[in-house]
């Protein structure tokens, strides 16, 4: 056996290794970290507007009209960014809308959730909007580029094999002759 024989890796052969390969196949083919951070910046600019915070003994409670639209913003990205995972061809208008949200929650949610919506916000929608599928070239191109690739391969060899030849066969050059010191007459 050479390595020439031996695959490069070799199968799994449990129901987890599977599994994982086909995660990574799914996640791969669609904006999956894109879509995550988008659904993840939904969480903290819903989270603080309902939420008493508690500083030592000074407890803070925002009760103000912005938690509807906190909410609605939050709900709103969360539906992006999972929608942009099992439907990828709405990317676009997915990273656009969830870069517009991100942006109106910073007046409307407490700064965009303290920023820590914002940010994820902004981020995950850029991801979404600049996500592209990958080309998959036809089985007759493939294997056409493939023989084109061996072909200059082998052609690119045979040039290399010529040059050396070619240095191989040339006389070695003659040593440098000292040059001739010029006598001054007196």
């Amino acid at each position: 056996m050479t390595s020439a024989t031996v695959p490069a890796r070799p199968e799994p052969g449990n129901a987890f290794a599977k599994g994982r390969r086909a995660f990574r196949n799914w996640r791969r083919s669609r904006p999956f970290w894109g879509g995550l951070l988008v659904a993840l910046a939904s969480l903290p600019i819903m989270y603080f507007p309902y939420n008493d915070l508690s500083v030592g003994a000074l407890r803070i409670h925002m009760a103000t009209t912005a938690g509807a639209g906190a909410a609605v913003i939050g709900l709103l990205l969360l539906a992006l960014g999972i929608s942009v995972w099992f439907q990828p061809l709405i990317r676009i208008f997915a990273g656009i809308a969830a870069i517009v949200l991100a942006l109106v929650s910073l007046p409307v949610s407490n700064f965009g959730g303290f920023g820590l919506g914002l940010f994820p916000g902004l981020i995950g929608g850029a991801l979404v909007c600049s996500w592209a599928p990958n080309k998959e070239q036809p089985e007759e191109t493939a294997a056409a580029a493939e023989d084109g690739d061996a072909e200059e391969d082998e052609e690119e060899e045979v040039k290399l094999n010529q040059l050396m030849a070619e240095e191989d066969v040339r006389p070695a050059a003659e040593p440098a002759k000292p040059a001739e010191e010029e006598t001054t007459s007196e």
